[in-house]
């Protein structure tokens, strides 16, 4: 017997875009690129409007641009898209117990687990009504797939794109997947994909037919044996509530090649500031301090260093960091950094004492007067470096796309800066399109501000799931069909 179509999958329409849309109502309709602005920048994410004109995820922005010269380009604003996401994953956990994020904007959800459905009918509805209760609550669209399994569930919602949703009936899951490409089964990448073409198999019915003997000479066991299963639509993964993340990391891409030593060694510490960061926001514990550095001729270099016990200390991350980059070779320039943490646990183990050196260090620090920077080449953090130009310092300070508030104008958003000059848009989400005006980048009355909810009153969902409202009226669609407003 198949199993019902209870596993739900969601996934946000063109996620940080989408949200930038309804933040800023001059950018509805139009195209929309979230990403690094830099010359080595790659776009994040990019709206409808800017995917019909071929911009799409991991491009190089510098391409994006070549592409959509009109299009918006944005810095991302996580504390906007993780507040979102928070609002998203708290439905989605009034639906289930058993909820498997898979980003901020995509998750699995077991919805008989959770009592909200247990046929197709049930499950339908629950679908429905969670797309309403997402609109109603954030402003934005979701697409949902319903299926006996996840990899069905996820088929699904990308057929649901965008806007949509998708069921597959339990006993069409074979007839569905059959004239789909091999890519789209899970684990089947570029190098498995062109391997199989070159066997002659490029649909998921080819899989089926050629049997498991012949995928597991092809591809392996392990492969080979999941593969005929996947192909033949049966996937018995559970959706599960808690996935232990192995690692926490931060990494940047320099717009330009990193030569002083002593610039490099600054951006590893604070990279390891920002990784302790992250680590302490999740509870979390670390173990291995790893440490990525991508030179000029791109190869990467990956150092390690295991520590006594656990730790979330930002001191014994830092040191641990910097010792790393001095068994590294840096001559010739660095593009990348990236600092991370490893063998997380829930707890810390450190050296008492030598936490207590440490603040004492640090108290000291702040009580001594400013040291005067040794002479350029010296070694040490507080050597003199190249000063930033005025482009960069107006980008650093005011990111396009960033909010912002003027004594005099209120909430707005960097349209662009350079030349010295900040140039701000001020409106704000549900409000009409706002005025554009230009300011001095060090302009006393104009400061960085927080994002503005994209919902000013939104429905009161606290008693969710049993408020919401009914589900559109109207022929309710195939199975397998989309179901659009």
């Amino acid at each position: 017997m198949r199993p019902a179509p209870t596993i739900l999958h969601l996934d946000m329409d063109a996620f940080y875009a989408s949200a930038e849309q309804a933040a800023k109502p001059s950018l509805r309709g139009k195209a929309v690129v979230v990403g690094g602005l830099g010359p080595r920048g790659v776009v994040a994410t990019a709206s409808y409007e800017a995917r019909i004109l071929g911009v799409h995820s991991a491009m190089p922005t510098a391409q994006a641009r070549r592409l959509a010269p009109n299009a918006a380009y944005l810095v991302p604003r996580f504390q906007l898209y993780r507040s979102v996401s928070e609002q998203v994953m708290e439905l989605l956990g009034r639906l289930s117990p058993l909820v498997e994020p898979l980003s901020l904007d995509e998750a699995f959800v077991d919805l008989e687990a959770g009592g909200a459905a247990d046929d197709s009918a049930s499950a339908r509805r629950t679908g429905e009504r969670l797309r309403t209760a997402i609109r109603a609550v954030t402003g934005l669209s979701g697409s949902v797939g319903l299926a006996g399994s996840k990899m069905l569930a996820k088929i699904a919602s990308e057929q649901a794109k965008p806007d949509g949703l998708v069921l597959i009936e339990p006993g069409t899951e074979r007839e569905l997947l059959a004239p789909m490409s091999v890519r789209t089964l899970p684990g089947v990448g570029p190098a498995t994909g062109d391997h199989l073409r070159r066997a002659g198999m490029t649909t998921v019915h080819d899989l089926a037919e050629a049997g498991e003997d012949e995928l597991v000479r092809l591809v392996g066991k392990a492969h080979g044996h999941g593969l005929y299963r996947m192909a033949l639509g049966l996937d018995d993964r559970p959706v599960v509530a808690e996935r232990d993340a192995k690692s926490v990391s931060v990494e940047d891409t320099f717009d330009v090649d990193l030569h002083d030593r002593v610039r490099v060694r600054a951006e590893v510490e604070r990279l390891a500031v920002r990784c302790v960061e992250r680590l302490r926001a999740a509870h979390r514990s670390g173990r291995t301090v790893v440490l990525k550095v991508r030179r000029y001729d791109f190869s990467t270099l990956t150092r390690s260093e295991t520590l006594r016990g656990p730790t979330d200390d930002p001191t014994v991350v830092r040191e641990a960091a910097a010792r790393l980059l001095e068994a590294v070779d840096t001559t010739g320039g660095v593009r990348l950094l990236g600092v991370g943490v490893t063998g997380l646990a829930d707890f810390t183990q450190e050296d008492l004492f030598a936490q207590a050196a440490d603040a004492r260090e640090l108290a000291e620090r702040e009580q001594e007067p400013e040291r005067q920077a040794p002479e350029s080449g010296a070694e040490g953090p507080a050597a003199e470096e190249e000063p930033e130009s005025a482009e960069q310092l107006a980008a650093r300070r005011w990111p396009a796309g960033h909010d912002v508030h003027h004594a005099a104008h209120g909430h707005g958003w960097v349209q662009g800066s350079g030349v010295g000059r900040v140039t701000v848009r001020f409106e704000e989400p549900g409000g009409p399109v706002g005025r554009v005006r230009t300011f001095r980048i060090d302009d006393p009355e104009l400061t960085p501000a927080d994002p503005l909810p994209l919902v000013r009153d939104p429905v009161d969902y606290s008693s969710w799931p049993a408020s919401l409202p009914k589900s559109r009226s109207g022929p309710v669609p195939a199975a397998g069909e989309e179901s659009r407003p």
